[in-house]
């Protein structure tokens, strides 16, 4: 703290400047110059784009694209322009990402975002945060971009689609575990094969991440063949909207379908329901029900065949039997019967043998296949994410909390050692101002003991004419001058009567 310095005490006198010190200040300019402002090309155009970005903070503008410009960056510029003028845009990659369809030269589209102005080029430009393909929706044109890119690449040819195995034993089901599409399947496998196996890989058939789900668990399953020992893949989800089944529409999936090595089903919606993972598939199935129908198709015509010739068999031996009465009459058709009642005995004794060990073998099968399911499902919850993600958690947690309590020591050390040095400033402040303030004392009295009015204070008077000019001899005086007087405690005007002047004895130097 830097103390004041003292004041110097009023005498009672007054001093002007001389005139002629007003000559040598500089000549102050003119209004006209005050006012003028010279900008710099930076600050001219970054005030631009302040005032832009203002006044067209939100636009929506349509356009047509042309020079459109991928960035590796992932940025995307292109021009958007009309019959009469065109606009610069930049759509950056976060914003990109987010689009439905490819943009390219030509399409008719309607940008939202917010102008401004490029400081580097001084160019305005919009900063695009979506948009849009004006006539057909995004979903749809997506849909129909993609289609033609996988057609030209030959992803939809016959000659590179598989045939489903005959007698799959079992089927890896890519659906939602809580739909009503998988309890329609099972209750077809069940009521047409049950023997078959159907292993659930649950995914989102819906929504933003959906896509990558269904990439993941077909890249899964065929990864893990030998474990699941799947023979097809079904792709299952229920009717819905383009926007409900996105992801089925997808670049990303339909490159997994195709680059699976077990057969892909794709039963995805209604019967008029096409996506791009129908395409792709080895076979579409119009609904999952009917997918269903198709896997299991071969063993339920050789159950329906296996039935018929029982049918036929029963037939020809009741034929048989009737011949036989009808031959060898009583006794022997009751011989015949007594034999073929003997050999049917047998015959179903053997079937009865062959359905107990069926059953046994089953449930062999289904009980190995039960604990690889478990051992699996084990494996899966030890490498379990959220496990993980929650020890990470407690971990962030208990460091967060660490570092608050540390935080909070080093405030409340800094807060002391702060005090400690405000009261060690505050004593030195104090000890200075005190030494000034005497200091000043002792100045102010020895300017007092100099002080004309200290004189005054002795007896002495000082007298002034009518200019206010000090009178030191009695050569300044006239008789019948007005004088002015000032004592200690005030003044008085008098006037000169009479003068008496001092008489100086000249001493003659005597000679040596």
């Amino acid at each position: 703290m830097t103390p004041k310095a003292p004041s110097t005490p009023q005498l009672g006198f007054h001093f002007e400047a001389a005139p002629e010190a007003a000559a040598d200040e500089p000549a102050k300019p003119s209004r006209r110059a005050q006012s003028r402002r010279t900008w710099l090309v930076r600050q001219l155009v970054s005030e631009a784009r302040d005032l832009v970005e203002q006044e067209l903070g939100d636009v929506w503008v349509e356009g047509e694209i042309s020079n459109c410009r991928p960035a590796s960056s992932g940025h995307l510029y292109f021009t958007l322009k009309d019959a009469e003028a065109q606009l610069p845009v930049v759509l950056f990659r976060r914003q990109a990402m987010l689009l439905r369809f490819r943009p390219e030269d030509g399409l008719h589209v309607r940008v939202r975002g917010k102008v401004s102005v490029y400081e580097q080029r001084g160019q305005l430009q919009l900063v695009a945060e979506t948009m849009e393909p004006v006539g057909a929706g995004s979903l749809q044109l997506a849909f129909e971009q993609l289609r033609d890119k996988l057609r030209a690449e030959g992803l939809f040819e016959q000659d590179r689609k598989r045939p489903l195995p005959a007698f799959p034993r079992t089927v890896a089901i890519v659906t939602s575990p809580t739909g009503a599409v998988i309890r329609d399947f099972l209750n077809i496998v069940n009521r047409r094969h049950s023997g078959l196996c159907v292993v659930l890989v649950p995914v989102a058939v819906q929504g933003d991440a959906a896509a990558a789900e269904v990439e993941f668990a077909i890249r899964r399953i065929n990864e893990n063949v030998a474990a699941i020992d799947a023979d097809v893949i079904v792709l299952a989800r229920g009717g819905g909207s383009l926007e409900d089944m996105a992801a089925f529409n997808s670049e990303r999936v339909a490159r997994a379908i195709a680059a699976s090595q077990l057969p892909v089903v794709s039963a995805v919606g209604h019967e008029t329901d096409f996506t791009i993972a129908d395409f792709v598939a080895d076979l579409r199935a119009p609904t999952p029900s009917a997918a269903a129908e198709l896997i299991t198709e071969a063993q339920h015509k050789i159950a329906e065949c296996v039935a018929e010739l029982g049918n036929r068999l029963v037939r020809a031996a009741r034929y048989q039997l009737l011949q036989a009465q009808q031959r060898y009459g009583r006794i022997a058709v009751a011989r015949a019967e007594q034999r073929m009642v003997t050999s049917l005995h047998r015959l179903e004794q053997r079937l009865d043998d062959l359905g107990f060990r069926l059953d046994n073998a089953v449930a062999h099968e289904l009980r190995d296949r039960r604990h690889k399911l478990l051992d699996l499902t084990a494996a899966v919850l030890r490498h379990d994410p959220r496990q993980q993600l929650g020890t990470a958690r407690a971990s962030l947690a208990a460091s967060q909390a660490r570092m608050q309590h540390g935080l909070e020591r080093r405030i409340q050390a800094d807060a002391h050692e702060l005090e400690s040095l405000e009261a060690r400033l505050y004593r030195a402040a104090s000890v200075q101002l005190a030494s000034q303030r005497a200091a000043y004392t002792r100045l102010h009295g020895q300017l007092h003991s100099l002080s004309p009015l200290a004189v005054l204070q002795r007896g002495y008077a000082l007298v002034l004419d009518a200019r206010g000019a000090v009178i030191r001899s009695t050569a300044q005086l006239t008789v019948g001058q007005r004088v002015h007087t000032r004592l200690d405690d005030g003044s008085f005007s008098s006037q000169v009567n009479e003068i008496q002047a001092k008489t100086k004895k000249k001493e003659k130097k005597k000679g040596s």
